[in-house]
């Protein structure tokens, strides 16, 4: 129950009408029920009347969807979903092409420096991301990338790389080189063994870098708050920060566009639960 009441606790929030964050009932939904206390006659427990004559004796506050028309009709809500939306998507591409080619290089061909590469991707992950946006920043000002979707993808991408083309690199190792051996003796490529026999074998390792590719771009703020200065351009976590006003907060927008963030990510573990089930196997291949 722990692990679920803030998520129960921010869904009630975006269906109050009365902006509140807190509340006295204890439940999720409320439907203004009747809060007249005719054994106490109307009076809290330290003396305090409750009775709201000018509301009939109900809450002012009940269970509403207006959060939500307000998000999607006078805001900008569907700009910021179209932006995070084409950034996650591209940094999910860029994620799954580099990762299993790059994975697959390391994992088959012996060359020069492939040791030394593969201790410096994984050295990177010793560094948090924060760590490194001064150097970005410095880089993307040089490129004249500030402000643009491009600086935020590269970042994206080159922070999520490391860990999945170490995890490719992997799952590859799991795969019997003879596999492949079988495809070129059958008149295959070394290409076309690749993505006709080594990927569908892959696709659980595939869809969990594609995941976190996706989910490391989605709700991301602190980089993209410091490289989109244009609000046409804002994600959905630099558009729900302008909720957040110095002396007050819309916390029934805030709550609501929360809820909506969080659907395309859980729609997508639902549905790919099967491959990250197998996935975290490693690969058992069929022979």
């Amino acid at each position: 129950m722990g692990t679920i009441y803030p998520v129960l606790n921010i869904l009630g929030v975006s269906l109050r009408t009365d902006n509140a964050f807190q509340t006295r009932s204890l439940s999720l939904i409320q439907i203004g029920e009747n809060y007249t206390d005719l054994n106490n006659n109307g009076q809290w427990d330290n003396g305090e009347s409750f009775t709201d004559t000018n509301n009939n004796g109900r809450w002012d506050s009940g269970s509403s969807l207006k959060s939500y028309l307000t998000l999607f009709a006078e805001t900008d809500f569907l700009l910021w979903a179209r932006n995070s939306l084409l950034i996650s998507l591209l940094v999910t591409l860029t994620g799954v092409v580099f990762a299993s080619t790059g994975g697959y290089a390391l994992s088959r061909f012996k060359f020069r420096g492939r040791e030394f590469g593969m201790t410096a991707l994984l050295t990177t992950q010793m560094f948090p991301a924060t760590m490194l946006l001064l150097p970005f920043f410095i880089l993307l000002s040089y490129l004249g990338l500030i402000n643009s979707y491009i600086g935020l993808i590269v970042i994206y991408s080159s922070t999520a790389l490391p860990f999945c083309i170490w995890q490719m690199k992997g799952y590859y190792d799991t795969i019997p080189p003879s596999l492949e051996e079988s495809a070129r003796l059958d008149g295959c490529t070394r290409f076309q063994a690749f993505y006709k026999v080594i990927l569908p074998l892959s696709t659980p390792a595939l869809v969990i870098t594609a995941l976190f590719s996706f989910m490391a771009s989605w709700s991301e703020y602190v980089v993209a708050a410091i490289i989109l200065q244009d609000p046409k351009l804002y994600t959905l976590p630099l558009g729900l920060k302008s909720f957040q006003a110095s002396l007050s907060t819309q916390w029934g927008l805030y709550a609501a566009g929360a809820v909506v963030v969080s659907i395309p990510v859980t729609i997508l573990f639902i549905s790919l639960s099967r491959y990250l089930v197998s996935g975290l196997t490693m690969g058992s291949v069929k022979g």
